[in-house]
């Protein structure tokens, strides 16, 4: 090897050397997580419990409603220190929250695991039936290769249809029970009182418990209540036009639709993404950077987007169809000690807090009108576009129970 060579080689090794050194981080002892919702239009718990929803039947004990929208929260303390005794922990709250000076994080009570069936489904799972059919994209008329079909029977019985999952989506894990020594959330059976349609998250946020160190930390407007979701729709050809107001601090925004023809066992599923998604994972809280990613790889709008035509041949084959929206938002973090600036330093956290934030909105597709600032949707569409009797409701919603509860078991969710 000549000196030159060498020499370059020497140089190389000397600036890649200090990017190879990884500063040592252990876990924090205590992670607390504050998950922020704000809903318009019908109640998204009512769907039938969809996998990206699975915590808003708790959240929707402590929702408070302001102009047809409801604001809800969620709080989870995870600790790998044990209590000791009675686990016991609260969530000093500011006083603009007008919720009382604080919320008792309570530990549940550990249910017992249902033995698995024989067959490896879950418990009370019947086998679907029919087909899916996925469409995608905004514009009155489907793209080429559209629907994409998935014979429920087939997947039943193992035969999982290539391509379905084209995309990994980063989906957060916060604190839980089964991976905590100790934990304890809100709300809870022992308190459920309503988030104040009036109250702001501004202010010193204390969280204290015989099973955490102390957490201190203040949040600015910036990470308050996001706003509702006006979202309005109107008839275009034979397509539903989707409009909604720009959100502040939204990072992108997504929507999708489910539903059914009567008479049809098919389940029929839409989403805003550029590209074929099966979209139950987008539907929850999401990082920033991750939804970032999602913006450039056209899977979610952009925040400057305010309208999406929903495909006159999705709205054929399901004129029956229940449609959600979710406007992502800002994310917060702290942690405590800071991390060292020094990457020979290991840094060795108390604790560690997340609070992130959404808005979203739901409604019947095809609803003429806006929601979101008042309204509730609550009458389902005639297939000529106008709206039909209160009744008419429920078929909208049924079909999404049902293809959701069918997914469930066919994924192990």
């Amino acid at each position: 090897m000549s000196i030159p060579v060498r020499l370059a080689t020497a140089i190389a090794i000397l600036c890649i050397a200090p990017a190879l050194a990884q500063q040592k981080v252990n876990p924090p002892i205590a992670t607390y997580w504050m998950s922020i919702d704000t809903a318009s239009g019908l109640p998204m718990g009512g769907a039938g419990g969809t996998p990206s929803m699975m915590d808003l039947g708790r959240m929707m004990m402590g929702g408070g409603m302001e102009g047809g929208a409801s604001r809800s929260i969620l709080l989870e303390l995870g600790s790998q220190r044990s209590a000791g005794g009675t686990p016991s922990a609260t969530h000093e709250i500011p006083p603009g929250l007008n919720m009382g000076a604080s919320l008792p994080l309570e530990t549940p009570q550990r249910a017992p695991r249902a033995e698995p069936r024989e067959d490896g489904m879950p418990e009370n799972f019947e086998k679907p039936r029919g087909r899916l059919l996925i469409f995608w994209g905004c514009g009155e008329q489907a793209g080429s290769g559209q629907p994409y079909v998935i014979d429920f029977a087939k997947m039943a019985q193992g035969q999982v249809p290539p391509g379905l999952f084209g995309r990994r989506i980063n989906v957060q894990r916060g604190p839980s029970q089964s991976r905590s020594k100790t934990y304890g959330d809100w709300p809870n059976p022992t308190d459920s009182t309503r988030v104040a349609a009036d109250g702001s998250l501004r202010g010193e946020h204390v969280v204290k418990g015989n099973y955490s160190p102390d957490i201190r930390f203040s949040l600015s407007e910036k990470y308050d209540f996001m706003a509702p979701v006006n979202l309005a729709q109107r008839r275009s050809g034979g397509g539903v036009n989707l409009s909604w107001n720009s959100v502040a601090n939204a990072q992108g925004y997504f929507a999708t639709a489910m539903g059914s023809r009567d008479g049809s066992e098919d389940v029929v599923f839409w989403s805003s993404s550029n590209s074929r998604e099966f979209g139950e994972l987008l539907m929850t809280w999401l990082a920033p950077a991750e939804v970032a990613r999602l913006v450039r790889e056209k899977v979610v709008l952009s925040p400057s987007t305010t309208e999406c035509t929903v495909p006159s041949q999705f709205v054929k084959a399901a004129p029956s169809a229940f449609l959600r929206f979710i406007a992502y938002g800002e994310e917060a973090n702290f942690a405590h000690p800071p991390r060292p600036q020094d990457p020979k330093t290991p840094w060795n956290p108390e604790w560690a807090v997340k609070v992130r934030l959404k808005s979203t909105a739901s409604a019947l597709l095809g609803e003429e009108g806006g929601m979101g600032s008042g309204s509730r949707a609550g009458n389902a569409p005639a297939q000529g576009g106008s709206q039909g009797s209160s009744g008419a409701a429920t078929p909208a919603i049924d079909p999404v129970h049902e293809g959701i509860k069918a997914l469930r078991g066919l994924f192990g969710r």
